[in-house]
């Protein structure tokens, strides 16, 4: 028994059993803080895979004007939970000229407002012990998760579910540690003078470069919110750890954006933009905005621990989780409220400061909307890869029209400056072909809703079919290169019927990009049967045709079958442009 009394009072034995508690708890901190992050991102995803494609048609339709954008970016954001997601839609629709910059601008100025209801649920989480309550959660998500109908508002339930547990495991963390009691890190804190500028900047910097790090404002907010609780950490280091993290998350946002389009990095840029002008416009009333806002939720700024003691001082410093949150919208709302009768003038700064590349982008293989890092969920990554579709119809339709030229092309040098523009854009449409497939494919591996995967299934048959467009047109210019090289031309009549049929083809090709881009209930499929039936009509009367103009001798069988391969070619460029047609409309076989 002594000897036991002796080894536990050992202090190598001592100093060993807190080192290993010391271990446990920073790890329970880091698995509390994935907990939250991974809890955070299911529900978004769930909720985003629940809206579908209603949620971008929202995000669509109510951007009229900077005041309705506003309230869109916000409603949606506060939605999913990420004003991620509502960035990327965001610039989608910029890229594809559904938006204006200015609009695009006005929406992420409403997700900024939006992400702060994150914070509140957040404050809510450190103010009481919630654990107890996610267990039923985990028990009825489960059932849901199984059925079909339901499943993904199980998966909902999850993520909120692992979002609190984090939340609740983070707050006894912060507990179990017992900061306020911790001398080196209270002697650490103490080391920066409160009432110093350079404190507050030297914060700010912090919570950019933490949340840069871990790529979540979210988890440096509640890190940020367990230091104030526990008294370690003053308030107002506080609010400058989280207005760094604001600034942390939109240069995120624009290293991502590097590899995007000029619009795209327009609309990360003006993200960052009015982060940076909150913070500077902040820092000159920094002290006065924030002790008014801790007058709103009831915090006494100047209670000391020595005046009042550990239990009063505790008690006032749990509401500082409510004063984050609470600042947090106040600084976004004002922010706001300055900024959004300025927007045409912001817009002018970022076109100022990103200017358009003058290299001609069509004669670049670059895909336009697919870019590396930018996407976060993949519903949302299918919105990118439909998009850079539709990119792919409108340069094969360009492809088409440098073909017509082409026909009525008599200088040499010309001809063959023109056809070398053709074959570059036929290497071009089977890479681009290659490198959405590749994306569709990494896409289809996440977890999806069954309405995304049959979207999937339907935009690789359309890149297909578009690809085959492409390489009919390059057939087409092989037959003129080959008619060039001979002595023998086309006849007039053989122009005609050519431009005739190419004229038919190319109204195909309008009407299957305009199919591409609009909805699918507000298309006519059979506007696109009908002018196939046309062409179908119109090779078969010319092709009876060309016999007898051969066997009449009014040119040659060689121009005969050159001037056929074209006609026929078209015809089939014109299968498939119905083929691109019947996938995005989702019709399974003609007719139907």
């Amino acid at each position: 028994m002594k000897l036991i009394k002796k080894l536990y009072l050992c202090p190598q034995i001592t100093n060993h059993n807190h080192f290993s508690m010391s271990i446990w708890i920073l790890f329970k901190l880091i698995g509390s803080l994935a907990l939250l992050m991974f809890g955070m991102k299911s529900m978004s995803e769930s909720l985003q895979k629940m809206a579908g494609s209603q949620l971008r048609h929202v995000l669509q339709a109510m951007t009229t004007n900077r005041f309705t954008g506003l309230l869109t970016g916000m409603f949606v954001t506060a939605a999913v939970q990420s004003s991620t997601a509502t960035t990327v839609m965001t610039v989608s629709f910029v890229n594809a000229g559904l938006l204006t910059l200015a609009q695009a601008i006005s929406v992420i100025m409403g997700a900024n407002i939006g992400t702060t209801l994150t914070a509140w649920i957040m404050s809510a989480g450190f103010s009481f012990n919630i654990t107890d309550f996610v267990y039923p959660a985990f028990f009825v998500a489960i059932i849901l998760i199984y059925s079909k109908k339901k499943r993904y508002i199980g998966d909902f339930l999850f993520g909120i579910a692992f979002m609190f547990l984090g939340l609740g495991t983070l707050r006894q963390t912060g507990i179990d540690m017992h900061l306020g009691e911790n001398e080196a890190v209270l002697a650490f804190f103490s080391s920066f003078d409160p009432n110093s500028f350079l404190t507050t900047i030297i914060f700010l910097l912090l919570g950019g470069i933490l949340t840069m790090c871990v790529q979540s404002s979210a988890a440096v907010m509640a890190i940020t919110m367990i230091l104030c609780s526990s008294g370690v950490l003053p308030i107002y280091q506080g609010i400058a750890l989280v207005m760094g993290e604001n600034i942390g998350t939109t240069v995120t946002s624009n290293l991502a954006a590097l590899t995007a389009n000029t619009q795209a990095r327009r609309a990360a840029f003006g993200h960052m933009f009015f982060n940076l002008f909150g913070v500077c416009w902040m820092l000159i009333v920094f002290r006065p905005f924030v002790d008014m806002v801790c007058g709103l939720v009831g915090y006494d700024v100047t209670m000391t621990k020595e005046v009042v003691g550990q239990a009063v001082f505790l008690q006032n410093a749990a509401k500082l989780s409510f004063v984050l949150a609470a600042f947090h919208t106040c600084f976004n709302l004002a922010n706001t409220f300055i900024l959004i009768w300025f927007i045409p003038q912001i817009e002018k700064i970022v076109c100022r400061v990103i200017k358009q590349k003058n290299t001609d982008e069509e004669e670049d293989f670059r895909l336009r909307f697919i870019t590396t890092g930018i996407m976060k969920t993949p519903e949302l990554s299918v919105l990118e890869a439909q998009k850079e579709i539709q990119s792919f119809a409108v340069r094969i339709q360009r492809m088409f029209g440098m073909v017509r030229e082409l026909v009525v092309e008599k200088d040499e040098a010309k001809f063959v400056k023109e056809f070398s523009r053709i074959e570059k854009y036929e290497s071009i449409s089977d890479n681009m072909e290659i490198e959405i497939a590749k994306y569709l494919d990494e896409v289809s591996d996440a977890h999806l809703s069954d309405d995304t995967k049959a979207k999937i299934r339907a935009m690789l048959r359309e890149i297909s079919e578009i690809e085959s467009i492409g390489d009919s047109c390059y057939n087409i210019a092989r037959t003129l290169n080959r008619r060039i090289k001979g002595k023998e031309d086309f006849t007039e009549p053989q122009y005609e019927h050519m431009h005739q049929m190419m004229e038919l083809t190319d109204q195909a090709l309008t009407q299957m990009n305009s199919i591409l881009v609009g909805y699918r209930e507000q298309n006519d499929v059979n506007r696109s049967f009908n002018i196939e039936n046309e062409i179908n009509n119109y090779r078969n009367q010319l092709k009876s045709q060309n016999i007898n103009d051969i066997n009449d001798h009014k040119y040659t069988y060689a121009i005969g079958t050159m001037y056929m391969d074209i006609i026929s070619e078209c015809e089939k460029l014109g299968d498939y442009v119905v083929n691109v047609v019947e996938a995005r409309m989702g019709v399974k076989q003609r007719g139907i």
